[in-house]
């Protein structure tokens, strides 16, 4: 048994998101969803392809930024392909701008998204409507903005290819929100003229893309169209120009026209979101309640460790060491790359069973030792390197809170907690009673709880 450590640096990578249709990535994949208090994929699953296959579902997912939602949406995408679901999975902060969004910046990315899917899948549509859209707006933007003209991709541009009245709509929608993610100017603009549109767009998406492209992909032998919209969850917390928060604004005022698409689409949404005031009205404006993606617990709520939990965790890290062993022959690997047992259980432990702080850890470890096994001593120096720049951001207000947090294993609806839960000074985990919180593990080394 030889543990390459160029690979395992490789593997460790927290910005990877496993992508389970690939081979190599499933070896790194391990199953959490019997610690984290049910199968939430399973869930979203049954709700396309079991009780709602003919009809559109829109619904929502959540859970701490870096807690493994991609990864499990990539789950969902592989086994919706195997079940002949034709899938366009997509990150959204890669075409958005995070600090600034808008109805109609979502409604494009995903116009753009599904049209260049459908076209790598051989389906063409006409697309006429939504070609005089694109027209209009290029004649409105001009190439008087910020000095760049935008226009319409003509046959032989960007790969754009035209042909027996073929239109390559992704291409010409890409060339604008790209612009527009970049100059505050030319999205102000684009706004401006697609905001008293947004209900044609919508009817245009829908009766020019989404219902001919199921009935092709029908044809082909699919079963249907699922759109998931990763990283929305992403969205900053700031002010609209009229003073409502962005996340509010998007799933609160604007969620009605966002589950207006006729086929399956799931949303990340902000976890901060669930301790809002108006958290009734998102779940009226969907029809459905947020399924919550928790941390893996590494305590129960009495304090004890979670067996199970950590042992997941564990299996985590040892797939990343030895991803071509089975599960059993991994653990016998430890020695190779931890100076003792005890030492991964301190690591799994302080991670809190946050899969992304726990990968960047041992990364921060590597770095600092540079050879393996990784030492008990080389960890405590990543955790005080952490710590430490974690306290720095806390200030006294918030350490009464979380002493409460601490004390009570609860958050409330108030807008501090949704600032130490986004934060990640807070972690939710859930068990046969529910929902319950707790300080992360990092922040009980500076003595002040």
């Amino acid at each position: 048994m030889t543990l390459n450590f160029t690979e395992f640096y490789k593997a460790t990578n927290p910005s990877k998101t496993l992508d389970l249709t690939q081979p190599e990535d499933q070896k790194l994949y391990i199953d959490f969803s019997s610690v984290r208090g049910g199968a939430l994929i399973e869930q979203l699953k049954a709700q396309i392809t079991l009780f709602s296959e003919d009809q559109p579902t829109c619904q929502l997912f959540t859970g701490h930024i870096g807690c493994g939602k991609s990864t499990e949406l990539s789950r969902l995408k592989a086994e919706l392909l195997a079940e002949d679901f034709h899938v366009v999975y997509f990150e959204s902060d890669q075409d958005l701008e995070m600090n600034d969004v808008d109805v109609g910046d979502i409604l494009l990315v995903i116009a753009r998204q599904v049209s260049e899917s459908l076209e790598a899948s051989q389906v063409n549509l006409q697309l006429k409507g939504f070609k005089a859209f694109l027209q209009e707006i290029n004649t409105l933007l001009g190439s008087d903005v910020t000095g760049v003209e935008v226009k319409i991709p003509k046959v032989g541009e960007f790969g754009v290819k035209e042909k027996q009245g073929e239109y390559s709509l992704s291409a010409g929608i890409a060339k604008i929100t790209t612009r527009a993610k970049n100059s505050p100017t030319l999205r102000n603009r684009l706004r401006d003229y697609i905001e008293p549109r947004t209900k044609t767009i919508i009817d245009v998406i829908n009766t020019e893309l989404i219902e001919p492209a199921i009935a092709q992909l029908q044809h082909q032998g699919k079963r249907g169209l699922v759109v998931i919209v990763d990283n929305l969850d992403r969205v900053e917390i700031v002010p609209k120009p009229w003073g409502r928060p962005q996340p509010e604004y998007l799933f609160v005022d604007r969620g009605e026209q966002l589950r207006q698409l006729h086929c399956h689409v799931i949303y990340t949404m902000p976890l901060g979101l669930r301790f809002c005031n108006d958290i009734v009205r998102l779940t009226n404006r969907f029809g459905v309640e947020p399924k919550v993606l928790p941390m893996v617990p590494v305590k129960q709520r009495n304090g004890k460790e979670c067996e199970e939990g950590m042992a997941r965790l564990r299996a985590m890290v040892m797939a990343r060491a030895f991803p071509k062993l089975a599960s059993a022959q991994r653990l016998q690997g430890i020695g190779e790359v931890f100076d003792a047992p005890e030492t991964l259980d301190r690591l799994c432990s302080i991670s809190g069973g946050h899969v992304r702080e726990l990968l960047a850890m041992i990364r921060d470890w590597i770095m600092v030792e540079g050879k393996l096994p990784l030492s008990w001593a080389g960890l405590d120096q990543v955790i005080r390197s952490r710590c430490n720049k974690i306290r720095l951001a806390i200030d006294e207000e918030e350490w009464k809170l979380l002493r409460q947090v601490h004390q009570n294993q609860e958050v409330s609806g108030d807008d501090h907690y949704r600032v130490l839960v986004r934060s990640l000074f807070v972690y939710e985990y859930y068990d046969t009673q529910g929902s319950w919180f707790t300080v992360n593990p990092i922040l009980l080394e500076t003595g002040k709880l």
